[in-house]
């Protein structure tokens, strides 16, 4: 058994001092270490797969980062694991923890089934993988050995903890509470005015030479990538529903410059808890646009129901600064070049349609992110 501290302190010392993660009690040492510390930042997730693409984007900011999870919520990170970190490269360090181990100390049912494939899942999305350390000794190996991997392959490891390998740590504070926003927008309307395509437009005309834009997955990446290809833009593929998760881990490690992540009604859904996560987080720099046409158009245009949801009342509700709906493209671009306090959420119904002869970015998803990290670093 080992202490909280002395695996942190020996994390802290390679580079990693960004933490995003699900509670396990295996992982209570550590959280209550993290959360007490002024000198590591953790971001409680929302669930698995958002602490994946938190970490991911704090990655691509410039900081080695951890996510952590019970295995029992592996599954939820399969997707961002195999088509956002994977296609991506984008190298984190997972701790998981082992539930059910078989022929291990006796657990709850639901764990049994994975405990038994915890690794070969792991093996499966080719995230190689070692027993956390349970001894002092151990522990600089087990990181230098994750390192090396990252290092070399530009992708995940994981450190796979059991039970009693980490000593009790003293429970931290509670989490402070942010007011929220009194009022959603009070526009009524939801009509559309413009296109996805003239929205991007907007967006792209009225971003500054710092910004960084995350488009999320289908259309949407495809739409930017052809109105302009910039080094300052990231396509995501796959990952779906994680592209404000993303552009979170991003600005709270590039906080000098504005993070626009770009989703899409279908995908916000499927992710909803994520903006509670971001308005906790009260990113001043991110800004978070919501493109809304009602449909799941990348897949052949089947309804989504966000035509019965007011995502300014969520997210006002969550705790965003400030909160909009706009309807024309002219006037999305003069709210972004106005003076914005983020958290920003900003909700903009689109009409459908795609042009027949819509491109696909010729560019990688792997060199998209390494293009992101060169220009980061060339623009700080």
């Amino acid at each position: 058994m080992i202490s909280a501290e002395s695996f942190i302190q020996n994390a802290a010392e390679k580079g990693f001092n960004f933490y995003s993660g699900v509670p396990c009690s295996y992982l209570k040492p550590f959280i209550n270490f993290v959360t007490g510390s002024d000198q590591l930042h953790y971001v409680p997730a929302a669930n698995e797969g958002d602490a994946i693409a938190i970490a991911a984007g704090a990655e691509l900011g410039g900081r080695r980062a951890i996510a952590m999870m019970q295995n029992s919520g592996l599954g939820n990170a399969v997707n961002p694991l195999t088509s956002l970190t994977y296609t991506f490269n984008i190298p984190i360090l997972v701790i998981v923890t082992l539930r059910g181990e078989p022929d291990g100390p006796a657990d709850e049912p639901q764990h049994e089934l994975m405990g038994k494939i915890t690794t070969s899942m792991l093996e499966s999305m080719e995230v190689p993988w070692r027993y956390f350390p349970t001894e002092e000794k151990d522990v600089p190996l087990a990181l230098n050995e994750a390192i090396t991997h990252m290092d070399k392959t530009n992708r995940p490891f994981a450190l796979v903890m059991k039970k009693g390998s980490v000593e009790a740590w003293p429970h931290a504070a509670k989490l402070a509470a942010h007011p929220r926003t009194a009022n959603a927008c009070n526009e009524e309307s939801y009509s559309a005015n413009a296109t996805r395509m003239e929205m991007l437009q907007a967006i792209q005309k009225a971003s500054t030479p710092t910004d960084v834009l995350l488009a999320t997955t289908g259309f949407t990446g495809r739409e930017l990538f052809t109105a302009s290809d910039e080094s300052n833009q990231l396509y995501m593929v796959g990952s779906m529903g994680c592209i404000s998760s993303l552009g979170l881990g991003l600005a709270l490690t590039q906080t000098q410059r504005r993070v626009i992540a770009i989703d899409g009604d279908g995908a916000a859904l499927m992710r909803l808890g994520a903006l509670a996560t971001v308005a906790y987080q009260q990113p001043s720099n991110l800004i978070h646009i919501l493109l809304d046409n009602g449909v799941h158009e990348s897949t052949g245009a089947q309804p989504t129901v966000s035509k019965s949801v007011d995502f300014t009342a969520i997210a006002a509700a969550c705790g965003y600064k400030q909160v909009f709906r706009v309807t024309d493209s002219n006037a999305l671009q003069e709210i972004l070049k106005g003076s914005l306090d983020g958290p920003v959420f900003m909700h903009v119904p689109t009409v459908q349609g795609v042009a027949e002869d819509l491109a696909r970015p010729n560019v990688t998803p792997a060199n998209v992110a390494i293009r992101l990290r060169e220009w980061i670093k060339k623009t700080q």
